[in-house]
């Protein structure tokens, strides 16, 4: 199975778009020119490792949230789904979010019994 391409150039283009930044911005951030950023994500050209990772970096995410759709397996979706959640939360907002989903956590732990007594 090969990467596709299209999709890692169009998680690369949403997360500039979220960020605000410009392709030009990008590319200089990412040591690279405009065009190549425009080819990488209309997926004319295919990106080295190395300059996935470093688009990554000027785009402060991880490389698994560029690649995600490329990765099997549904934890690895969730958990890239879940990055970009909370990827443009401020630190409170963060917190929020961390403390509803251990409350909820909380909350499926303790009930768990209703799952298996409704089984019965």
């Amino acid at each position: 199975m090969g990467l596709n391409y299209k999709h890692i150039g169009r998680r690369i283009r949403e997360e500039r778009i979220r960020t605000g930044m410009s392709q030009e911005k990008l590319a200089e951030l990412a040591d690279s020119s405009p065009q190549y950023i425009s080819h990488i994500e209309n997926a004319r050209k295919k990106s080295s490792l190395e300059m996935i990772v470093r688009i990554a970096n000027a785009l402060d995410v991880s490389v698994d949230q560029l690649l995600s759709e490329n990765l099997s397996g549904s934890q690895y979706k969730c958990d890239a789904e879940l990055s970009r959640l909370i990827s443009g939360c401020s630190n409170y907002e963060r917190r929020v979010i961390l403390d509803i989903a251990l409350a909820t956590r909380y909350s499926l732990e303790e009930n768990r019994w209703i799952i298996h007594t409704e089984k019965s």
